[in-house]
This record gives C-alpha cells, sequence and structure tokens, in this order.
C-alpha cells in the first residue's frame, strides 16, 4: 500500500511494546501513514506474563489477534500465599485475586501480546528498530524530529508510548518526577531454574514490608522471579545502576528464609534484570500541542493493579479514532482525554483496594490481608472487577472508503 498517497496525515510513534503497535494499527486502518520508533535494537520477546482484561479483551478481538492469544493463555490455576517461614497462609483461584474472569480474560507471556500486535501492523507501518528521538520542535505545520541516529524528519504529529520513563514526555512536559506518583516500594523481575518442579501456580512469601514470588509458566524448567520491598523513598539514583541495584536487594532480603537466598544468587547471575519503583503517572493532560501520550507514559497504573496492558490497549484504541473522528489535533486530542481518563483514574484508584492490597508493611496488616484471602475461593470466578469494563467500547470510525456500517461489520 502506498500509504503517503493515502494517508490522512503522518504520525510517528515512539515506543514499539504494547501501546506503539497498538495504536499504529488502528492509525494505519483509518488512512494515517506510521512510522514507528523504538530504541531497542529489535521486537522485545519474553517476558513476565501479563492480563488482557475487561474493555482490553474486546479491543483484541476487533484487532483479530484474541485466537492467537487464547492460544498462549497460560491458564494458572493456583496461587499460594506462604508465611516467613515458607508456611501456606492462603490458596486462592490466580484470577480471584486478580480480579480477572475466567474463560474471559486472557493471560499471557508479554513477548506473545508484543509479537501478536506487531504481527498485524509491521507490513503496514514503517518500523526504526535501534533508535529513538533526540529532539522535538513544533511549528505551525508539524513536528520536526531530530533521531539519535542523526536523521532528520517532520510529522503532523508525534505520539509517545514509550513507557513509564517516557523521553518523549521528558522532552515535551518536563521531568518525570513531577509527574510519578510513588506507591512506597521497589521491585525486581528476573528469571531461575524451576527446582522445585512448579507447574502452573504461582507462590508468594511475605513477610512485613518484603515480598518474593515464583511463577511457574506451565510447566517450564524456568520460573519467573520477583522480589518486592518497601521503601520510603524511591532510589532515583541507581535506577541505571545494576550492580547497585542487586547490592540494595541482597542487603534487603539478607536474613530472609524459604526460598529467597537462591532467589538473590539468581539475580546476581541475572545478565539484564528488570529493576524499577512501584509508581503511577499522574499528568493534568495526556497532549500538548502536536505531541499526545498514551500507555504507561500517560498514566502508567502500576502493576500493583495489573492493568497496564489493558490500559495501553483501550487507550490505543480510543485516540487513534479520535483521530479518524476529528479533522484538528487539538480537538481529536481532547476527545481522547475526556472520553478515556476517567476510565482510566478508575483502574489507577484499585491499588490498596481490598484484596488488591498484597504487599502489607506490618505485621497486623498482613494478617488481615491472610484472613481476607483466606475467605476467598479456589473457584474460578465469573465476574470480574466493575473497573476492568467501566469503559464500553465505541464503534470503530469509517475508514477510507468505508461507511459506518462497513466499520461495525468489521468488528463483528
Amino acid at each position: 500500500m502506498d500509504t503517503k498517497r493515502t494517508a490522512k496525515g503522518t504520525v510517528l510513534v515512539s515506543g514499539a511494546s504494547i501501546a506503539g503497535p497498538a495504536v499504529a494499527y488502528w492509525l494505519r486502518r483509518y488512512g494515517f501513514a506510521v512510522t514507528v520508533v523504538e530504541k531497542s535494537a529489535a521486537l522485545r520477546g519474553g517476558g513476565y506474563p501479563i492480563d488482557v482484561r475487561g474493555t482490553a479483551v474486546e479491543v483484541v478481538r476487533r484487532m483479530g489477534i484474541l485466537p492467537r492469544l487464547r492460544e498462549a493463555h497460560i491458564d494458572s490455576r493456583r496461587l499460594t500465599f506462604l508465611d516467613a517461614d515458607g508456611g501456606t497462609a492462603a490458596v486462592v483461584h490466580p484470577q480471584v485475586a486478580a480480579g480477572g474472569v475466567e474463560g474471559h480474560d486472557v493471560e499471557v507471556p508479554r513477548g506473545e501480546l508484543a509479537e501478536a500486535l506487531y504481527g498485524v501492523v509491521r507490513d503496514e507501518a514503517e518500523f526504526l528498530f535501534d533508535d529513538s528521538i533526540e529532539t522535538l520542535t513544533e511549528h505551525e505545520h508539524g513536528v520536526d524530529v531530530v533521531f539519535r541516529g542523526g536523521a532528520r524528519r517532520t510529522f503532523d504529529l508525534v505520539l509517545g508510548a514509550d513507557g513509564l520513563h517516557s523521553h518523549t514526555r521528558k522532552l515535551v512536559f518536563g521531568p518525570e518526577r513531577r509527574f510519578h506518583r510513588y506507591l512506597g516500594y521497589c521491585f525486581a523481575i528476573f528469571t531461575m531454574p524451576n527446582t522445585l518442579g512448579l507447574s502452573h501456580e504461582v507462590r508468594i512469601w511475605n513477610t512485613p514490608g518484603r515480598a518474593a514470588a515464583l511463577y511457574a509458566v506451565r510447566d517450564s524448567t524456568e520460573l519467573y522471579a520477583f522480589l518486592n520491598f518497601a521503601r520510603p523513598e524511591p532510589p532515583y539514583e541507581i535506577l541505571r545502576d545494576v550492580d547497585a541495584q542487586r547490592d540494595l536487594v541482597a542487603a534487603t532480603f539478607a536474613d530472609d528464609g524459604w526460598e529467597i537466598p537462591a532467589m538473590v544468587a539468581a539475580l546476581r547471575e541475572e545478565a539484564d534484570p528488570f529493576f524499577d519503583t512501584v509508581s503511577q503517572v499522574r499528568l493534568p493532560h495526556w497532549s500538548k500541542g502536536r505531541v499526545a501520550l498514551l500507555g504507561d507514559a500517560a498514566h502508567a497504573p502500576s502493576f500493583l493493579t495489573g492493568q497496564g496492558s489493558s490500559l495501553a490497549l483501550v487507550g490505543a484504541y480510543m485516540l487513534a479514532r479520535s483521530l479518524a473522528a476529528h479533522r484538528d489535533h487539538a480537538t481529536a486530542f481532547a476527545a481522547y482525554e475526556r472520553d478515556t481518563r476517567g476510565f482510566v483514574e478508575l483502574n489507577q484508584s484499585q491499588v490498596g483496594k481490598g484484596d488488591a492490597a498484597l504487599f502489607p508493611t506490618t505485621a497486623e496488616a498482613l494478617e488481615r490481608r491472610n484472613t481476607r484471602l483466606r475467605a476467598l475461593t479456589t473457584a474460578p470466578p465469573r465476574t470480574g472487577r466493575p473497573a476492568h469494563t467501566a469503559l464500553t467500547l465505541p464503534e470503530p470510525e469509517p475508514g477510507p472508503g468505508r461507511s459506518a456500517a462497513d466499520a461495525r461489520v468489521a468488528v463483528t
């Protein structure tokens, strides 16, 4: 397809994880010429399990990738909570704790979702890997972009889908600390051998202020390991220092038992562990001029909600639809935010509510949590959290040469 000849406008999307390819797909459907720039050298596969829930399930159905995601569904069957000595505190169905709906929502390795999204748009949009935005200069007719690799191009619009630590957001809105809401925890994610023989399950160990989890995806010989701990102030100074991160985690868990010593040793050996603060992004506005943000760059909810990927998918759909519906980008960005912000903020507010408070910092709070968990069921749930479906997905706008009726038929 000659995208320049049929395009409604040119759009640069920064980030090729979840939100980026999703918004690129919908923008191409509506006739925009789309370029996606990604700082990694290639699409990042693998990764820890993530959920697609509620309204987001309808988004991936309309994209045609839901059957593939259902095939990749992890189907975790048991979530066991352990006390400080490794004894069982409670056993629940994973979807009960997460607020998902068995048979409707899907849980897949992060790489499976990323690859599915990339697969439906890679031949329709231009992808620039191993590059990133260096500078943005907006003017009356577009945005001049200088890339890290030295190229210079002009686009009608720029969309930042580059995650919690978005460089696009920093260039346009200012330093990230201005918009981060630190939730009081830090965490590390890495892999380690499945020497315990775990299968289709998660085990979460807790003591006040510290937690560890081992996640067995099907019958894999590897486990996803997770270490989480409370900290009054965020350690921003070590977010780019892997050795300092390992030292901090090791010191924090130095006196703990269960499988903690083996987990800390595995973290030492992991070549590329993922370490970060548990934070949300709260922005007064998601757009400025010809630049708009989506996904975690605009409104990261934190992993405590389990809704990051779902909000990214829904936001991508709503943003592209608004751009297709309105000739003026300012009107489109305002409509996108008006129609989506309530849904986002409702999901962000789920942190710390009821059984979502998985990591208590006092012995009393931990016992209250365990009491609540013991009252839950090990059977899969039939209904999910209302926040996950609080937004009813509108019908897509007609694409080039298509009527509104055509658009409705295309998604049924």
